[in-house]
């Protein structure tokens, strides 16, 4: 557990979902959020911000995640999305679409950021440094990491040409080259100032 003011699901008899998003960065791909809700009864050891573990440690708490929660579901907003509504509405749709896809209605939801989604089933709370405080953000941004990160595996095969294997999309040297060489491609964001100037 973490050294924090841990909010789970047993306070007050309320379930809480934790929420956080992955993706906000890259110039392509989706922004992909988390919604869990952990089991009390099971508690997982080496929950952290998903940017603070190795890729290797994140996946395999994303499996312990996934078989000892009481729930938890993947939303998206897609690239046409981010480049209609800007990355950061993009990024609260992606948050609300997988708190309404959890089997199980959460009373409360907690989300990582100064940003809540709106939301019709249960009240929201944001919390600044939410993934590195509470358990149930840790464990979304780890599943939402960890699920964008495969989906821009799967990009790499069909254009291997940007290296998204190595940057996950990421404005890194590489990828800005790569982006100049060869143009950008439909997986790119075109409201992004990178992509845009090229276009």
């Amino acid at each position: 557990m973490m050294n924090s003011f841990l909010i789970n699901t047993t306070q007050m008899d309320k379930i809480v979902a934790g929420v956080d998003e992955a993706g906000r960065g890259p110039l392509c791909g989706p922004v992909v959020a988390a919604a869990v809700i952990l089991n009390p009864q099971i508690p997982i050891e080496g929950l952290n911000d998903s940017k603070k573990l190795t890729e290797k440690k994140r996946e395999h708490l994303a499996e312990i995640i996934k078989r000892s929660s009481l729930a938890y579901s993947i939303g998206e907003a897609s690239v046409e999305e981010i480049d209609q509504l800007n990355i950061l509405q993009a990024s609260l749709l992606a948050m609300r679409r997988a708190v309404e896809k959890l089997s199980v209605q959460p009373d409360k939801v907690l989300v990582d950021g100064n940003h809540c989604p709106p939301l019709q089933i249960a009240s929201a709370e944001a919390i600044i440094k939410g993934d590195s405080k509470v358990d149930a953000i840790a464990a979304a941004s780890i599943l939402a990491k960890v699920t964008r990160d495969h989906g821009m595996l799967l990009m790499d095969k069909q254009w291997p040409q940007y290296g998204i294997a190595k940057h996950k999309g990421y404005p890194t040297k590489l990828h800005l080259q790569a982006l100049k060489t060869h143009g950008p491609a439909p997986i790119h964001r075109r409201s992004f100032r990178p992509v845009q100037i090229l276009l």
